[in-house]
């Protein structure tokens, strides 16, 4: 079996890929830069253009199943013009895998896994959001996720297992939000935001990228969240960065109106707060290797042998 992966050369596309690679699965990845292509036995590049629609086929050859990573980042200033392109190219890139299956036998193909957001559920202090939640978050995250994932749905007519992983704040040390708060706190000037009792619902990279291939396994469909057992308030998250990275927390908490002025309105992202259940998913059998948010960020922080870059790294580096 072979693996299509959208935005593989991404933080969570990359481990996935190298996942797949070490469990002997080769992949197929898209990628809008013609150069940026690779042939090998177990990773094969396919040019693809979602602004327009186009995509060659012949990356469906021989696939069983498609993960979809595609979309900008939602870390941005929330400009009129990037709103647009934060929610157009996650749409416009399902909706182009969408006629490309279409457009191909795609009987073959048994899964169908998304990437979401946890950010579809509403702000909130006090609740505990599992899958079956039906309210949304008022706003522009919240509005992004809800059509996403309406969009995903679309691909159950292709009678496969269509699954959606609705991610929390992906802990590495290679990109995401992580290097962002550790920074500050390693120059002495990290601090919490706002109260800091905000929820953050977070996850190991490595436990995403497993459980993206997990749910392939085992065949799973439905909505998934791709968070770890025991979220955390982003005060105690600060504090325990502080702790493993052995730096001393002096500045006082943040004003939510500091960030504002800075950041604009894309600071919704710093305090808003969902607690979210891992349950469903481990009802279904899938362990987590970091429970705890201490484990999870030693490990992330200790030393580490370099054992080279993997192909896909390799290929990021070089065009990237």
């Amino acid at each position: 079996m072979k693996v299509l992966v959208t935005g593989a050369t991404g933080l969570v596309g990359k481990a996935i890929v190298n996942l797949l690679n070490d469990k002997g699965i080769a992949v197929n990845y898209l990628t809008t830069r013609k150069r940026k292509v690779v042939d090998s036995e177990t990773l094969k590049g396919f040019y693809w253009n979602p602004s327009k629609g186009e995509i060659d086929l012949a990356c469906f050859e021989d696939v069983g199943a498609v993960i979809n990573l595609a979309g900008e980042s939602i870390a941005q200033r929330w400009t009129s013009r990037n709103k647009k392109r934060i929610l157009g190219s996650r749409i416009k890139s399902l909706e182009t895998l969408y006629e490309g299956m279409r457009r191909v036998d795609a009987s073959a193909i048994s899964s169908f896994v998304s990437a979401s957001a946890i950010g579809i559920y509403p702000n909130s202090l006090s609740n505990f959001y599992d899958e079956e939640t039906t309210d949304v978050d008022d706003s522009f995250l919240g509005e992004v996720v809800q059509k996403w994932e309406k969009k995903i749905d679309v691909f159950k007519s292709f009678e496969c297992n269509v699954a959606k992983i609705r991610i929390g704040i992906v802990l590495s040390d290679s990109g995401g939000a992580l290097p962002k708060m550790a920074r500050p706190i390693r120059n002495f000037v990290g601090a919490s935001f706002g109260h800091g009792q905000q929820w953050q619902s977070w996850i190991h990279i490595d436990d995403l990228a497993h459980m993206f291939v997990y749910i392939i396994e085992k065949n799973l469909h439905g909505t998934f969240n791709g968070v770890a057992p025991n979220p955390v308030t982003h005060a105690k998250m600060t504090k325990q960065l502080a702790k493993v990275l052995e730096r001393p927390l002096i500045l006082p908490n943040i004003p939510k109106f500091v960030m504002h002025l800075l950041l604009g309105k894309m600071a919704y992202l710093l305090f808003a707060s969902q607690r979210v259940s891992s349950k469903r998913i481990e009802r279904k059998g899938f362990q987590f290797q970091y429970p705890n948010l201490v484990q999870a960020l030693e490990q992330i922080y200790q030393p580490k042998s370099g054992n080279g870059a993997s192909e896909i790294e390799a290929l990021d580096k070089k065009w990237v």
